[in-house]
């Protein structure tokens, strides 16, 4: 609220001044004192508030200052970092463990180093002290970089802490480090196809994203990166111990047997999942291998033959057509078939490894392997039959495996389908599959017959898949396979105890421009355990094995892939929780179908 002015010369004192003689001037000097003085109180007052709030706000600056210093007291010291622009970088990622809830792949705190060369003291001697730490550097490379125009370079993306602590001994003000997580498998080479590994993504000075590059590390991605989930491990279903037993007893196999290569699969035959697989040569995932630039892929450690070898697999396949006929009731185990050889088709001649006689049952078409046996049996069976029935197997689409690498591993089918690619088919020529593809077909035919989907993932569930053969065709086959490990060629395999039945298969490598080596089989045994009721299929391929018995070189799977699966399966049953049992005699064979 304004106040009011006081006039200097008010009408009624002036007239009342002059009606008794005094002067009018002094009642405006008087009027004019008062002013001044009402206005100096203003300002006096003004000043004062104005003073007051100055020297609150000078309080509460000191208050702040205070309780900060206060603060930074409290606290740790710790290493100054430079802030990166840009979004936010999501470093967090979840850990990869197995069915019993083992690590397999998980984060480690670490650190990048860096430099500000304008901030470095005496680039020479930094350039000096870094190549003594990391003998990998050039020193002078990196003391043409501290020198030059650039101010940020990168060093190393990640430190041990020996390494850490040797660079804060340098004690140079232009080295600094940036808090961050790497990828790490501390199982070393362990599963390393199955997890295949990661990389650093989008990089920062105080963080960096971790994708994954190959297997499920690539798979479950977006999985295992999602904050949603609040670091849940992705739980796979292979079982750590059961993993180690079989890589190394398959190491041991290919050293003994020569070979360039060796692959194995074990699965549970009812649920599908995978308990272990192994593919060597194998790799670090904590050091991944580049991918080659030239020659075949399979020469490069990080090619997982398990999956991504998609291979004539030989005799193994006959277990298919024999199934197939039984099923359809065009033989019994007891029909016979004409085995004579040759067995002409199309101006091409099928023949045995080995002749026993003009006829075979069905039962010893399988158990003794005869290629002449099986191809007449297909020609029972035709062409389109056989090939919806190897197509419900799945054995045309590539696996639904979780691996990043299953989608490119697609089968390999002839090209056109007539009698003589039936007939190369039955005995396992001309169409090409991966080990996973093989074992989740012998599950699908060995479990009752109900088609089964492999998977990395534990479910402990049983699957509940299409039905592919009755229930009395799989027990007969199962039979038949426990007749190949107990009489057959794959006597080799047998395990007391554990009744192990399977199929061997011998099959020539072809040549890049054409027909096959005369030297070179791939050798594969694809078994079942316990064959009454089998709880688990084992797939072992050997890559150009040989070893010499009986003063002659081998290379059939009888000879390599059987006693290697018969190693795997009398170290890995006990862990899997199967005591050997004393098997008792048993009739898995059924009648019907005819001559």
């Amino acid at each position: 609220m304004s106040s009011v002015r006081t006039p200097l010369r008010p009408l009624p004192r002036i007239l009342r001044a002059r009606e008794r003689g005094e002067n009018p001037d002094a009642i405006e000097r008087e009027n004019l004192a008062r002013r001044h003085e009402g206005e100096r109180d203003r300002l006096r007052q003004r000043a004062e508030s104005r003073l007051l709030m100055l020297a609150l706000c000078f309080f509460a600056a000191f208050l702040t200052v205070g309780m900060r210093m206060s603060s930074l007291a409290a606290t740790e010291p710790a290493e100054p970092v430079t802030a990166s622009g840009g979004a936010h970088i999501q470093s967090a990622r979840a850990d990869i463990v197995d069915r019993n809830g083992r690590v397999l792949a998980t984060n480690l705190t670490t650190h990048a180093l860096y430099a500000h060369p304008h901030d470095l003291v005496d680039p020479a001697a930094a350039a000096r002290g870094l190549a003594g730490i990391f003998p990998d550097l050039d020193e002078a490379e990196l003391l043409e970089d501290f020198t030059g125009s650039r101010r940020f370079i990168w060093i190393r993306r990640n430190l041990s802490p020996e390494q850490e602590q040797a660079v804060h001994d340098l004690g140079e003000p232009g080295l600094l480090l940036g808090p961050r997580e790497m990828r790490l498998y501390p199982n070393g080479a362990l599963a390393a196809h199955v997890l295949g590994g990661a990389r650093f993504g989008q990089e920062g000075v105080d963080a960096a994203e971790i994708i994954g590059v190959a297997g499920t590390e690539a798979e479950f991605d977006d999985f295992l990166r999602d904050p949603a989930r609040e670091g849940e491990p992705l739980r796979l279903s292979l079982d750590l111990t059961i993993q180690a037993a079989v890589e190394e007893v398959l190491a041991g196999g290919m050293a003994l047997m020569d070979s360039v290569g060796a692959s194995a699969v074990l699965m549970d035959a009812r649920t599908g999942e995978i308990v272990a697989l192994a593919s060597l040569p194998d790799f670090d995932p904590n050091a991944r291998p580049r991918p080659l630039t030239e020659g075949r892929a399979e020469d490069s450690p990080v090619f997982n033959r398990a999956l991504q070898g998609v291979y004539e697999l030989g005799s193994v396949y006959k277990t298919f057509t024999i199934a197939q006929a039984l099923d359809l009731g065009l033989v019994g185990p007891e029909t016979v078939i004409d085995t004579t050889e040759p067995y002409r088709l199309s101006g091409f001649s099928i023949g045995d490894f080995h002749y026993y006689g003009p006829t075979q049952t069905v039962h010893d078409v399988l158990v003794n392997s005869s290629n002449v046996g099986t191809a007449r049996i297909a020609a029972m069976i035709g062409i389109e039959r056989q090939r919806d029935f190897l197509g419900r197997l799945g054995l045309f689409e590539p696996t639904g495996l979780e691996l990043v690498e299953a989608s490119g591993a697609a089968p390999i089918l002839p090209w056109q389908w007539r009698e003589l690619e039936a007939a190369t088919i039955s005995y396992g020529h001309g169409l090409a599959i991966s080990q996973v593809h093989l074992a989740a077909a012998y599950a699908s035919l060995t479990n009752g017959g109900t088609l089964v989907e492999p998977t990395l993932v534990a479910t402990d569930e049983v699957q509940a898949g299409e039905r592919i053969i009755s229930p009395l065709t799989s027990q007969a086959i199962r039979g038949m396979l426990r007749d190949v490990v107990a009489e057959g060629t794959a006597s080799i395999a047998d395990v007391p105890g554990y009744e192990v039945g399977g199929k061997t298969g011998s099959a020539d490598i072809p040549r890049p421009e054409g027909g096959y080596y005369e030297d070179r089989t791939r050798a594969t045994f694809a078994g079942i355990f316990p064959a009454s009721e089998p709880r688990y299929v084992l797939v072992v391929t050997l890559e150009e094995p040989s070893v010499v018995a009986l003063r002659e070189t081998r290379r059939t799977a009888g000879w390599t892939a059987v006693p290697v699966a018969r190693e795997l399966i009398r170290r890995v049953a006990p862990l899997l929780g199967m005591p050997p049992e004393i098997e008792t005699a048993g009739d898995y064979r059924v009648s019907g179908g005819s001559n």
